[in-house]
């Protein structure tokens, strides 16, 4: 014996469907909203003496069981079986309808709120699901969904009329005339009740599209205008409201010469809802009407209740301010200079609404209907913010300094959250129309960046990139490089920005924020980023508690790095990377180096990685903890899409002696399967040759462009030094070129050549500077690599070898050892560095144990001493 679904949890836990269309969302809401003010909910008791009474047979099957609980349950039971009935549909449609469905239909004469909600809601999820046919839907559901429409409860029979109206747009003509349309007429009689004329409204708004227009003229229309002019205020503002559905179905001539009259005359009814509805209609139907219907009718109407709405109430005004945008741009070409004028006072009157009231007042102290006030003028405010896009086209973007700027500037600076934060999102849109002229409100993007609220933070910084990108070129059509350097509280104002977010609860707008500077490397200064932002987001990698928000560091830093143009600064990030990330003692810290590393490889080219960051990475195949040389087995696969045959063939070897000693030496189970699953996916890739090759050809491609950018900022930075040593001009179309060229994303080019030159290539129209520039940088490649000792990985766990593996002399590459410490690379004063870049500061000196110790819960290798970072760089033949 089982208990019945439900019984347990009670009806606040039926299993009502996870994905439901729109109109099903909407019905679930409504079966929300009614449970939350029904004060008579049940709250289910289980008693043993209810369990017992509320089992069943365990033999029983699905349908069974349903038909069995619906005659002989209690109501919860019965409310869970029609919550399951799309299952049953799904399951056996045919038993389903012939055996439950008469049940449900008997059960919902006397069914309570709950279970009609429910049926609504599984009655709709059917429809959507088509587990039956129209018809068949139509014969067996449609009289159950039409008998309840007028049940007594408002929430139950608007639930049950979005399942109708869900209804008649998949129902076939015949079948909504003769069902639907026919019992209409007398349901929209004045005999009628108000909710039977209420429903009426809407499926007349419905039905409109489903007819032809000699239909709709001699049976529809006669019941539009006879609702319309209803006794009830109710009833005329809900058949005014779907005029705009009806108008659209009717085409234009039927909606001039029916639709517009009634419009006008709902305009000036006496209900004030009644009004408000026939406003917006009008609002949303402009675009039908011609040029004179605009100027002789709709003008003058939209005129009167202008000035009437702050003589009427506040709630006119809420409506007035949202629509005044698209009235504005749907009226534009027929206002006279005057009457433009009015409209724009008449706008930037909404904006200060409520401001110019005294505040001084303690809120607790203030009348409730003082306050509701209030709310209702920072809607107002709230809704200009939003139309400011639409009314800087109104008054022409060339006259924004003049006309709208200190109305922007109150919004920006307004004292309600809701209104800064409007206006933060479409900060981004004003930015765009104003174009060339976006510097003036370079101070209003500083004010946003620095507002209280997080809230307003994080609406702006959804277009960040693009705002500061605007304003940095100063618009589409300046030929201006950069006019940030005008901005100097940019920079300030965004470290602010990020310390406020790191300092709250709120780490997705952090991780947000992280992840748009990004695009700081196209906006400013490459010493600007490594002096204020790039030990920041170490200090992030590090300290904050966020995995994300340190993955958004990590991932922002290695952009940085990607377009830091000076070779010092990079080989200093590099090696605080791998020294405090990769050989650091926490283990948390070289789970991130290995994210950072994935970033590497997504970011970089694959000599780049190679050079600097793949055996930092292989060596933490030997790292105590499992964690790390799990997360690191999962990252090989990648490692070896780097290399490049036969020029890495040495790092191959070394990679491969890597995952043999795992496989010998792992005692950590879940870590050694991996490894074996690794080992499968490695021998199952395909290496990349240095010739390219049919199968990896845009990858290659996309590769060789990556490189070819690391080229141009080793070429920029020996351009920039001619230019400050020497002291001769540099062709400076050139220059700005080649620093457009480092800006622009790589990208896949739209023609790809049958033979590829490799990245060095020069062209023969090179000037003489570049081509000494070009040989200066292959001999800083050569000279000046960042390198480091690497002992042979090829070592027990008992004894260290100091060896290290030098390939044999046929033809691949050389390998030259250097220790990370040497000061050749130290030529800049240590005191112009921050303290964490110092070059001073020693280096870890022994190796961690081998990779089969015991896994700590802690820190993982916090008390083991750090050991001493090397690199080996490649050097090839000549």
């Amino acid at each position: 014996m089982v208990a019945a679904q439900g019984m347990a949890s009670g009806i606040t836990d039926l299993p009502l469907p996870t994905h439901l269309p729109s109109s099903a969302s909407r019905l679930a809401k409504v079966y929300s909203d009614c449970k939350s003010h029904n004060p008579n909910t049940p709250r289910l008791r289980s008693t043993p003496e209810e369990i017992e009474r509320l089992t069943v047979d365990e033999d029983l099957g699905d349908i069974e069981r349903a038909v069995y609980l619906l005659s002989a349950g209690q109501d919860i039971q019965g409310t869970s079986v029609i919550a399951n009935l799309p299952f049953l549909m799904r399951q056996n449609p045919a038993e389903t309808l012939r055996r439950v469905l008469p049940k449900v239909r008997e059960v919902l004469h006397v069914a309570g709120v709950e279970m009609q909600l429910t049926a609504a809601v599984s009655f709709l999820t059917i429809l959507h699901e088509e587990s039956v046919s129209i018809h068949t839907y139509a014969h067996s559901f449609l009289q159950i969904i039409l008998l309840h429409l007028e049940h007594r409860d408002a929430g139950v029979s608007n639930a049950w009329l979005e399942t109708l109206l869900s209804v008649v747009e998949v129902l076939p003509t015949e079948t909504l005339r003769h069902e639907i349309l026919n019992p209409l007429v007398s349901k929209a009689q004045l005999s009628q009740t108000v909710q039977s004329r209420l429903v009426s409204c809407k499926i007349l708004g419905k039905l409109t599209n489903k007819f032809d227009a000699h239909t709709i003229k001699r049976e529809i229309l006669p019941l539009v205008k006879s609702l319309c002019q209803d006794v009830e205020y109710e009833v005329r503002s809900c058949m005014c409201r779907q005029l705009e559905n009806i108008a659209q179905g009717i085409g234009t001539d039927l909606t001039k010469s029916v639709v517009l009259p009634e419009l006008i005359e709902l305009s000036r009814d006496e209900g004030c809802s009644v009004r408000l509805a026939a406003f917006e209609t009008l609002v949303n139907l402009l675009d039908i009407f011609d040029t004179d219907d605009r100027s002789q009718t709709i003008l003058p109407l939209v005129k009167s209740f202008c000035e009437k709405s702050f003589k009427a109430d506040e709630s006119i005004l809420i409506s007035l301010s949202f629509h005044l945008g698209k009235l504005c741009h749907g009226l534009y070409g027929i206002f006279t200079p005057d009457q433009h004028l009015r409209f724009l006072e008449f706008y930037k009157k909404l904006c200060t609404l409520g401001l110019q009231q005294e505040n001084g007042h303690n809120e607790n102290q203030i009348p409730p209907q003082i306050l509701e006030q209030e709310k209702k003028y920072t809607s107002v405010r709230k809704n200009c913010a939003y139309n400011l896009p639409a009314m800087i086209v109104f008054v022409d973007p060339k006259n924004f300094q003049l006309e709208l700027y200190s109305t922007f500037f109150c919004l920006c600076h307004d004292p309600e959250v809701p209104v800064r934060y409007t206006i933060a999102i479409c900060f981004y849109e004003v930015s765009k129309l104003l174009n060339s002229g976006v510097y003036l409100i370079h101070k209003e993007l500083i004010t946003l960046l620095q507002d209280e609220s997080l809230e307003v933070l994080d609406a702006l910084i959804d277009h960040l990139p693009e705002i500061l990108e605007l304003m940095s070129m100063g618009g589409e059509s300046s030929i201006q490089e950069n006019k940030l350097p005008s901005l100097p509280d940019l920079i300030p104002a965004l470290t602010a920005a990020e310390q406020r977010a790191a300092a709250s609860l709120k780490w997705r707008t952090h991780e947000k924020l992280l992840q748009k500077y990004a695009c700081l490397p196209h906006i400013i200064s490459s010493d600007q980023i490594y002096y204020r932002f790039l030990q920041r987001m170490f200090t992030i990698m590090m300290t904050n508690k966020v995995l994300p928000v340190q993955k958004a560091a990590s991932r922002t830093l290695c952009i940085f790095l990607r377009y830091n143009r000076k070779q010092e600064q990079r080989l200093e990030v590099i090696q605080k990377l791998i020294e405090q990330l990769g050989q650091g003692k926490s283990y948390w810290n070289r789970l991130r180096f290995l994210d950072t590393c994935e970033f590497i490889i997504e970011l970089f080219s694959k000599s780049f990685f190679c050079k600097y960051f793949f055996l930092p990475a292989i060596e933490l195949t030997h790292d105590p903890v499992a964690n790390v040389r799990m997360k690191l087995c999962y990252l090989l696969p990648k490692v070896k899409s780097t290399l490049k045959i036969p020029e890495d063939k040495h790092l191959l070897q070394q990679l491969e002696m890597c995952v043999r000693k795992l496989l010998c030496q792992e005692k950590d189970k879940d870590v050694l399967a991996i490894v074996k699953r690794t080992v499968l996916e490695l021998d199952r890739m395909e290496m990349s040759m240095d010739a390219f090759q049919n199968k990896f050809y845009e990858k290659d491609l996309l590769d060789q462009e990556k490189e070819r950018e690391e080229l141009l900022l080793l070429e920029m930075e020996q351009l920039e030094k001619e230019k400050q040593q020497e002291g001769r001009p540099v062709n400076e179309k050139t220059f700005e070129k080649k620093r457009r060229d480092i800006k622009t994303p790589t990208a896949l080019p739209k023609s790809i050549p049958i033979a590829v030159p490799g990245p060095s290539s020069s062209t023969p129209s090179a000037s003489k500077e570049i081509k000494k520039s070009k040989l200066i940088r292959s001999q800083s490649i050569n000279n000046q690599a960042f390198h480091a000792k690497y002992g042979n990985l090829d070592k027990c766990a008992s004894k260290t070898s100091t060896a290290a593996y030098t390939p044999s002399a046929s033809g691949l590459a050389k390998t030259s050892m250097i220790s990370l410490t040497d000061d050749s690379f130290r030529t800049r004063n240590a005191t112009s560095l921050p303290p964490s870049f110092s070059p001073n500061t020693p280096l870890p000196s022994t190796s961690r144990g081998t990779g089969n110790s015991v896994d700590p819960k802690s820190s993982g290798g916090k008390d083991l001493p750090p050991r001493k970072a090397t690199l080996k760089s490649r050097k090839s033949n000549p």
